[in-house]
């Protein structure tokens, strides 16, 4: 009897992510810390806005920057999006818990309707995660590969922590929601009994509170000299003729 031979396939290769999660390239804490100190240089202070983190970001790593409405794919590389997200910490390092903002989920306008005080908060809580999952799996729709960068800041930027993980889908069966003493709606791991998620009925804000991985980058930086804004304007040879002033009548 004849052996039975198994089929010969075409290589299939998996659609593989820049680099690991959370394992970034070998250069890139340095470029960033480049970044930030041309910042802290340039701008006279430690003022770092989230869509000048999210450039950042991209440029470090060779990405595109494009600002999304949903915030879920600002930075964007081969089949990969990132959103990005900026917390403010007194020690970045020793940060265990964030609370990142994740966009306004409003039942009202999603769903129609309105917010009934006395209304089961699980029932709300559970439209507020759909509202989310319904962004997440419209973005991965587009990438195989979805992800957040969080970077968590000093006042005076002398400090960061950088680290990424999977933006994810919730499963509305695994969390119970209450409201808190200002009629915030907090959700929570049933298992563990967590907090995961608050949700503000006034404004609509979703917050999501993440655990800093042990994982993560640390990076110090030293306080640059702030240029000097006369020697910039005469580096760059300005003079009045730059500027034209015309005066409206009437």
């Amino acid at each position: 009897m004849m052996e039975k031979k198994s089929p010969k396939l075409r290589t299939v290769h998996k659609s593989e992510s820049p680099f690991l999660l959370n394992t970034f390239p070998k250069d890139f804490p340095y470029l960033l810390g480049k970044e930030i100190v041309y910042l802290l240089a340039t701008k006279g202070n430690p003022d770092l806005e989230g869509s000048e983190w999210e450039k950042m970001f991209a440029d470090c790593i060779g990405a595109d920057w494009k600002p999304s409405n949903v915030g879920l794919d600002d930075v964007v590389l081969g089949n990969t999006a990132w959103g990005a997200k900026t917390v403010k910490a007194t020690n970045p390092a020793n940060q265990k818990k964030i609370r990142l903002i994740s966009g306004r989920n409003s039942p009202i306008y999603s769903f129609g309707g309105r917010i009934d005080i006395n209304q089961d908060p699980n029932k709300i809580g559970s439209q507020i995660l759909d509202i989310w999952n319904e962004r997440v799996s419209a973005v991965r729709e587009k990438y195989k590969h979805l992800r957040t960068i969080v970077l968590i800041k000093s006042d005076d930027l002398s400090e960061v922590v950088v680290f990424e993980f999977d933006t994810i889908r919730y499963d509305n069966e695994l969390y119970t929601w209450q409201r808190n003493k200002n009629n915030n709606l907090q959700g929570f791991n049933k298992r563990s009994e967590e907090h995961c998620f608050t949700w503000q009925p006034h404004g609509s804000q979703f917050t999501i509170i993440e655990e800093v991985p042990p994982k993560s980058l640390i990076i110090k930086i030293k306080q640059p000299p702030t240029l000097n804004k006369e020697n910039v304007l005469k580096t760059i040879g300005f003079d009045k003729s730059w500027i034209t002033v015309t005066h409206k009548d009437g």
